[in-house]
């Protein structure tokens, strides 16, 4: 698990129009994670249920297509950033949607102990400077951004 050093409290955006959130985003960089390990080509989708949003991630390993179906449930109170995410029920992460493109097109995702983040996006790619930009953030908010993986899209 990774251990970061909490320079203040972790902030959510304000609001998630989760129509707009819904997708495929794909991951640009990450801590690294146990389920992830030697993966390349991941993304995630969600698809708005009723009362979840459902999630399916999937990514490649050894050229071999992996892919995890889970749930979502939005933590009331949160305009919609605040999510608790279950692969392995009745297991519950948190999933907070701390840094939101205006225009959706990308997304930094983490937890309140600051041991999970993602950086993901609408495109398998992302412009290096909004990246960086990205980064700055982060660093100011109290992330250990050395330890982000790039992940691999091969197409």
């Amino acid at each position: 698990m990774i251990k970061t050093p909490l320079t203040e409290d972790i902030h959510t955006v304000p609001f998630v129009d989760l129509e707009r959130y819904m997708g495929v985003w794909y991951e640009i960089s990450s801590y690294p994670q146990w389920f992830e390990k030697g993966m390349t080509d991941v993304s995630a989708l969600y698809v708005l249920k009723e009362d979840y949003v459902k999630v399916i991630n999937s990514g490649y390993k050894n050229g071999k297509l992996k892919r995890a179906n889970g749930r979502a449930m939005i933590v009331e109170g949160f305009g919609n950033a605040r999510l608790k995410v279950s692969f392995f029920r009745p297991f519950y992460g948190k999933y907070w949607i701390i840094d939101l493109a205006s225009d959706y097109s990308w997304v930094v995702v983490s937890n309140p102990r600051r041991s999970t983040l993602w950086v993901l996006c609408r495109t398998k790619t992302m412009d290096e400077s909004l990246y960086q930009s990205i980064i700055d953030r982060l660093q100011s908010n109290g992330f250990d951004t050395s330890l982000l993986i790039r992940m691999q899209h091969n197409g």
